[in-house]
């Protein structure tokens, strides 16, 4: 591990030296997805040009090198997360099959009717639609813990939302669309207190926190492989071992089985018994490839860059005239989202892009939180470590052009 050098950290992306439109590439759409260093991408052509097989069925030379490097990312994510067992970590291909997994087994197994499901105010919508559905299949009701005008959750409310009914907590780690870092642990430690397990969607915490599902406590917790510098289409679910072990399968198919009849089949032992068929082999592999880069950097000291961008970009930010910022919690990951008096956030957004400035425009898959601030949808600025305060000056002047062009054309 060397000291966080933002110039060195530039160069491990190809990316960043793109133009957009002729302009130099300013990306700010980390929470969508991140970016991704060339070690992650060789890992992709390499598994590809050199060792493409499937894993765990074939004796021969490629199948078994596949399998090798496919089975020792188990063993990364394990550490990554501090798992206590590799056992406990399933592959899946992100954050949104993690809950729906969760839901469609432990749920459909443990909620019966006049159940409660709790979740938060502040969710995307791929932790509400899912507990949504396990209600209306199961007749349970899904309770809310609310939001403050900050964007922080109301934990005062907290207790009385744990009732005897209560028997699942599902809340998301960091918001996507506001950035507040949620209390994850006191949550956990107060549904503990009733027996009630937590799911922890890390989707956006991954990237911006050292995790430790043990220190957590979490029952589940859940990331996606796209937002923390490795390939779309992987992801893992963490699930403590006697939780998964009594959980049924997910779905049905070759590797989750031990042996198949006509008349009876018997599952796999975990974490197989929830990975039917070819799992996404290439990603998976890169996946570890953007651990190995995760475990060289300086992750103390890239954490601190990202805070240093989020005041810098928050008092930039808010002193453009007609900006008003959305989410204000006083513990925040490297979001920035925001509204403009009398402009459209996508118009907004769209004069930035020709300016090669990549940002979020709309509700982020979080209406509910839009409509708590009766606003249809924010501009949103998210940072990673490779970003500079050189692009939140270009964004922040940009923006002023590009209010100063639109409120001219409303007005008109």
């Amino acid at each position: 591990m060397t000291p966080f050098d933002i110039n060195k950290v530039r160069s491990d992306f190809p990316i960043l030296s793109e133009k957009a439109y002729g302009k130099t590439l300013v990306y700010f759409d980390n929470a969508a997805s991140s970016q991704k260093p060339k070690v992650v991408i060789d890992a992709l052509v390499d598994y590809y040009s050199t060792y493409n097989a499937n894993v765990h069925r074939g004796v021969h030379f490629l199948s078994q090198k596949a399998s090798a490097a496919f089975d020792a990312v188990r063993d990364k994510v394990k550490t990554f997360i501090n798992a206590e067992s590799e056992r406990e970590i399933i592959f899946v291909r992100g954050t949104t099959e993690a809950i729906n997994l969760v839901a469609s087994t432990y749920g459909r197994k443990n909620i019966g009717q006049g159940d409660e499901i709790l979740i938060s105010a502040m969710e995307h919508h791929s932790n509400i639609v899912p507990w949504q559905m396990l209600c209306e299949e199961k007749g349970a009701i899904l309770k809310v813990i609310p939001l403050n005008e900050k964007g922080e959750l109301i934990m005062d409310a907290l207790p009385e939302l744990l009732t005897d009914k209560t028997k699942f907590v599902s809340v998301v780690h960091i918001s996507n669309s506001l950035g507040t870092m949620n209390p994850v642990k006191e949550i956990i430690r107060q549904a503990h207190a009733k027996g009630i397990p937590v799911l922890v969607d890390g989707a956006q915490s991954t990237a911006h926190e050292i995790i430790d599902v043990q220190e957590l406590d979490a029952d589940f917790f859940t990331f996606s492989g796209h937002k923390i510098l490795a390939p779309t289409g992987v992801g893992c679910l963490y699930g403590k071992l006697h939780l998964l072990e009594a959980m049924p399968p997910y779905q049905g198919g070759g590797e989750m089985i031990s042996s198949v009849s006509f008349e009876k089949t018997t599952y796999n032992e975990v974490p197989f018994k929830f990975e039917a068929g070819t799992p996404n082999i290439a990603d998976a592999i890169a996946l570890g490839a953007a651990i190995d880069y995760w475990n060289q950097l300086d992750r103390v000291g890239a954490a601190k860059w990202e805070m240093e961008l989020l005041k810098y970009a928050t008092k930039l930010i808010s002193e453009v005239p007609s900006v008003r910022l959305i989410g204000t919690a006083d513990k925040k990951a490297s979001v920035v989202s925001f509204v403009i008096d009398g402009v459209n956030a996508m118009d907004a957004g769209m004069f930035l892009d020709t300016k090669g400035i990549a940002v979020r425009t709309g509700h982020h898959c979080t209406e509910p939180v839009m409509n708590f601030f009766q606003i249809p949808g924010t501009l949103r600025a998210s940072f990673m470590f490779y970003n500079t305060n050189e692009e939140v000056d270009a964004l922040a002047e940009n923006l002023t052009k590009a209010i100063a062009l639109l409120q001219t054309h409303s007005v008109a």
